[in-house]
């Protein structure tokens, strides 16, 4: 399972990055924002920076919703670097982008995506990845998880190679459900990476081991 952090902080990135299991990198619009990064300029200069600190896969979106201008953005966010992913929404147009893209080797991450007809036709149109948004669904009541068993279900009866990034990830536990659902790869905040290393019996073990070992010193 790759584990992707969903963020544009470029601090949480590299720490990310130091642990030694980060696989890649997810933004929006909405993370660049929080991180005061606006104007097409400075976004695209962020994208760079956040190149330079991970060795996979960068998700870089676009903000066209028409064909003509997810194809001019998505190619200008592809030559930006081989790690780029152009990042491209759930809607008509951009199924059809997605299609142009992938016949022309460029790997894309279909977002926004909330249903499993949606994924259905991301792999059909050779979506790199499919990002359902199980958060999301959470906040609605309904089980974003069930979403990602569906996909992972119909991916495998027909060999699809589009990978399920498990989007809108919120906490630990909804890593370990996706591993055990068998979703590709997980993006979500460094808490719920960070919160993988962390259980009580470890602290109160390893405050034991150093406590015997001061009294044999």
């Amino acid at each position: 399972m790759k584990f992707f952090i969903d963020t544009a902080n470029l601090d949480q990135i590299k720490e990310a990055q130091d642990l030694g299991v980060l696989d890649g990198v997810t933004t929006n619009p909405s993370l660049m924002a929080k991180e005061g990064i606006t104007g097409a300029d400075n976004i695209i200069n962020h994208y760079k920076k956040i190149c330079d600190i991970v060795t996979g896969d960068v998700s870089a979106e676009v903000i066209a919703t028409d064909y003509e201008g997810i194809i001019k953005e998505g190619e200008q966010l592809a030559k930006l670097h081989d790690q780029i992913i152009v990042k491209v929404p759930m809607i008509k147009d951009g199924v059809k982008a997605i299609k142009y893209f992938s016949d022309k080797g460029i790997k894309t991450n279909c977002t926004l995506v909330f249903s499993a007809g949606q994924a259905l036709l991301a792999a059909k149109a050779g979506a790199t990845y499919v990002s359902p948004f199980i958060g999301r669904l959470d906040d609605i009541s309904t089980d974003g998880l069930n979403l990602i068993a569906e996909i992972r279900l119909i991916y495998d009866n027909y060999g699809f190679n589009t990978q399920i990034l498990a989007a809108s990830v919120r906490h630990t536990m909804h890593v370990i459900d996706c591993a055990k659902i068998g979703a590709d790869v997980m993006t979500g905040p460094l808490s719920s990476i960070e919160g993988l290393l962390k259980h009580p019996l470890t602290d109160i073990g390893l405050a034991k081991f150093l406590a015997d070992y001061k009294k044999g010193n």
